[in-house]
């Protein structure tokens, strides 16, 4: 919490967030209430209560019950969530200046920026927006996107809440268009972000967004007719075998796949008949993996007739003189870290939204992003051992720690634990934030 007042998040909150008086007074403190009950573990506006519990009390000031709290969210319009994302990306901003959230790219380096969207479940039958989506849950759709390195591990870079049976691609183009800019600001480049993203996402909106942004894309395609009569036009010609070190789950199937098969083809997006969008050309690459129904034969002693393709295809704007076939399929196949960013996301804050209003599950969702960017932010700041590790792992290790408190004329000692494994990561942590330790006198 010393790191999130450093990076100056109360004022931020004060500053741009500004509710009705009967309900938005201190918002600075209420959010910061808010976000300390996240950090430590929070799911619910009734979790964060475990700020008020044992000693904690006589450590943290200024921290308001649960009811205030809930009150508080109740009176978010679409417009203070507007806000409140203000308030995330620029908190986002100090946080890279205060610890290396993102390295500048070198020269053959990339910054990706992947888009997606996860369905969160509701169980209760008074949420607002609640529907049943793409993955036959009912639920609320919160649209994510982070930033990343090869070096450096994804922070989140926008986020929207949306009703669960939303379209991929609805809000998409703005959506995109916020995260460039804040992506923008805080790595000090336009040239080399990659933007990624599955198939719902592939329309006009994201695709010419990126681009007019400077960025390229990499994005996942439908088997529509256009783009299978393009794999047609391939040939058996120039497929290169690919092992995989680590097998990957077939999309289609489910089975992992190890072997496949490779190739490219020259593209045109957006020139079918009816299309009102700016045709778009790039390259097409192919995976093909071989249908495991024609190996009933092999295993029989007998040969199939012919060899039955499946096939994954991608399209991106990256031309092949920069990254050649192969490593630009490696490239985008590590789209999947922010399925990771998803999970992570769950088995934290947002293991259910707990309001039955829309507006203030959206606000939940924001508050949830600041608190997984502040804690990537502590961890970066203790060294590289947690510089990759999740919210859970790095809560575990160096917030939810068990000091015993002691007063001694009038001062608060906190005796933390002997032989403790991770005693110089939260001390590097508090120095960095806070000023060496006062040692203890015997």
């Amino acid at each position: 919490m010393a790191l999130a007042q450093t990076a100056g998040l109360p004022e931020l909150v004060d500053q741009w967030v500004r509710l009705p008086t009967d309900k938005g007074a201190n918002p600075g403190l209420k959010v910061m209430s808010l976000l300390g009950g996240m950090v430590v573990g929070a799911d619910s506006i009734t979790g964060v209560d475990v700020l008020r519990h044992g000693g904690l009390g006589k450590l943290f000031t200024s921290v308001y019950a649960p009811s205030t709290l809930g009150s508080f969210l109740r009176g978010f319009t679409f417009g203070h969530v507007r806000q409140l994302d203000a308030v995330a990306s620029r908190f986002l901003e100090r946080l890279c200046e205060l610890a290396a959230l993102v390295d500048p790219p070198r020269d053959d380096q990339w910054v990706f920026v992947d888009v997606d969207d996860t369905i969160i479940e509701v169980y209760g039958y008074h949420k607002q927006g609640a529907r049943v989506g793409y993955s036959n849950i009912r639920g609320l759709d919160a649209l994510i996107a982070t930033v990343s390195t090869a070096s450096t591990a994804p922070v989140i870079v926008g986020q929207r809440l949306r009703a669960g049976n939303t379209n991929s691609q609805r809000g998409a183009k703005r959506f995109v268009a916020d995260a460039l800019s804040l992506t923008h600001r805080i790595t000090g480049t336009h040239r080399d972000v990659l933007v990624r993203a599955d198939s719902g996402f592939t329309g006009a909106g994201l695709v010419h967004t990126a681009v007019a942004h400077g960025a390229h894309v990499s994005v996942t395609l439908r088997l529509t007719g256009p783009v299978l009569t393009a794999i047609n036009g391939i040939g058996e010609q120039g497929w290169t075998p690919i092992d995989y070190p680590h097998p990957v789950v077939d999309p289609d199937t489910g089975e992992l796949i190890s072997r496949a098969e490779i190739n490219e083809t020259t593209h045109t997006m957006f020139s079918t008949r009816g299309s009102d969008a700016e045709p778009l050309t790039g390259r097409l690459i192919v995976r093909r993996v071989m249908d495991a129904n024609t190996n009933t034969h092999h295993r029989n002693g007998q040969d199939g007739l012919f060899n039955v393709w499946r096939f994954h295809a991608f399209f991106t704007t990256i031309p092949a003189t920069q990254i050649p076939t192969v490593a630009m399929d490696r490239l985008h196949r590590q789209h999947a870290v922010i399925e990771q960013v998803n999970a992570d996301l769950k088995h934290s804050a947002l293991a259910h939204l707990p309001s039955g209003r829309f507006a203030a599950n959206s606000a939940w969702l924001t508050l949830a992003v600041i608190s997984f960017n502040l804690t990537r932010a502590a961890a970066v700041l203790t060294g590289a051992p947690l510089k990759r590790a999740t919210t859970t792992t790095i809560r575990h290790t160096i917030i939810n720690v068990p000091a015993r408190i002691a007063s001694t004329a009038r001062r608060i000692q906190l005796h933390l634990p002997k032989h403790w494994p991770w005693e110089t990561m939260w001390t590097e942590l508090f120095t960095r934030i806070l000023g060496p330790p006062i040692p203890t006198t015997t």
